[in-house]
């Protein structure tokens, strides 16, 4: 079994469509946890992402926004 592809926000933001200040807000708001680095750089599993995208977008419907 193959370990799980890192990204970077640039790209884990471009999967899920939205822009990389949306990762940082995600991590910042506990919905998204870093995997990994590289350099200063930190690395993400595109299933959290996803996983986070999903629930921000839940939360979003049913609060009304």
């Amino acid at each position: 079994m193959t370990a799980p592809a890192l990204v970077t926000g640039q790209l884990a933001a471009q999967e899920a469509g939205v822009v990389p200040t949306t990762i940082r807000k995600w991590v910042q708001l506990g919905h998204l946890a870093p995997a990994g680095r590289q350099g200063r750089a930190q690395l993400y599993r595109l299933e959290d992402v996803f996983a986070a995208e999903r629930s921000t977008r839940r939360k979003a419907r049913v609060n009304g926004a």
